[in-house]
């Protein structure tokens, strides 16, 4: 595959794939990514050939989503997901598809994918396969939904929240009439799980546009989990260290969002709604160390909460040896 920059592990994997007879393609966020000029975090591969015999094909597999026709090899460059081309009917449920249909062609394959951005693939010669704008959507810097929004949301309604996430992460807009229909559809977000909604704000949260994690507030994504949908000041949170905590703690200080809606961990949780006796059990000097300086019973403690309270605005400063300098300057007195 001419001129990209594709593991070893995952020629592999289409080498062998395509020797034994089977179609065979690089798709979705990994040739969005190349286009890019980006490192791809993870490769997949769509093929024409069943579940059963990837696993035939390869000697280290893991059959991760069966069901669906997705089965994980283990290469020298990491996992590479293979999944069989597919065509899918009925979303009963919102999410999953009611019936999966193995007998289908790369094109039908494409056509069931979420945005243009993610519904490219790469021939054997590197070619794109476009069928649907993706190119031209990224030289707009444009997140669009292959065919009709409507749709695409009805069939999984967390590709809404996806769409705002594309565009955290990439700097992208959303196309108008893919905007339109996220507004018309926004209800059904009422029915995704909050681990769901959780993954894909904290991706927006750690995004170089946090600030857009209001677009759910405001096109009334999270509208019954609470949080007030006018929020302006999330500017803000590119002000926070990019790191899961801060960035929570800040968004549901701007906007009321209660972190208790949501199933996140709880160590998160804690650090969330706790900052301050978070930031003491984080602290990089111990109690130990602090009693080595002369500090004895209560005042160590004091001392720990002081130190907490800097590093909540001074994340930078928790080091052992800013701690300790912050701490002699302290006893020195003026």
């Amino acid at each position: 595959m001419k001129g990209w920059p594709i593991p070893g592990g995952v020629r592999a994997c289409l080498d062998t794939l395509r020797r034994t007879g089977h179609a065979a393609y690089p798709v979705g966020g990994c040739v969005r990514d190349l286009l890019l000029g980006r490192t791809p975090g993870d490769f997949d591969v769509c093929t024409d050939a069943r579940p059963e015999r990837v696993m035939e094909l390869f000697p280290h597999t893991v059959p991760t989503g069966l069901r669906h026709g997705t089965v994980t090899v283990r290469t020298e460059d990491g996992p590479v997901e293979v999944t069989t081309f597919r065509r899918e009917a009925g979303y009963a449920d919102g999410r999953h598809p009611d019936a999966v249909d193995f007998d289908a062609t790369l094109a039908e394959d494409l056509a069931r994918r979420d945005f243009t951005v993610n519904a490219m693939a790469l021939d054997e010669n590197g070619m794109v396969i476009d069928r649907y704008g993706g190119q031209m959507d990224l030289f707009r810097n444009v997140i669009r939904c292959v065919g009709d929004p409507d749709r695409r949301f009805a069939e999984d309604a967390l590709r809404m929240l996806r769409a705002v996430r594309f565009a955290a992460q990439l700097g992208f807009s959303i196309e108008k009439g893919t905007l339109d229909a996220i507004r018309r559809s926004a209800r059904r977000a009422e029915n995704l799980s909050g681990e769901r909604i959780k993954a894909e704000l904290e991706k927006i949260l750690l995004s170089p546009r946090p600030e857009l994690a209001g677009e759910l507030l405001r096109l009334g994504l999270l509208a019954h989990l609470g949080g007030r949908p006018d929020c302006p000041g999330l500017l803000a949170l590119r002000e926070e260290p990019p790191e899961p905590v801060p960035r929570w703690r800040a968004f549901c200080r701007l906007t009321g969002f209660p972190i208790a809606a949501l199933p996140v961990e709880r160590a998160l949780r804690r650090g969330v709604l706790h900052p301050e006796a978070e930031a003491v059990r984080t602290l990089a000097l111990s109690g130990g160390e602090l009693a080595a300086l002369g500090l004895e019973g209560p005042a160590i403690g004091a001392a720990q909460r002081r130190l907490a309270a800097h590093i909540l605005s001074h994340p930078e400063d928790n080091t052992p040896a800013r701690l300790l300098a912050l701490t002699r300057a302290e006893l020195s007195g003026p």
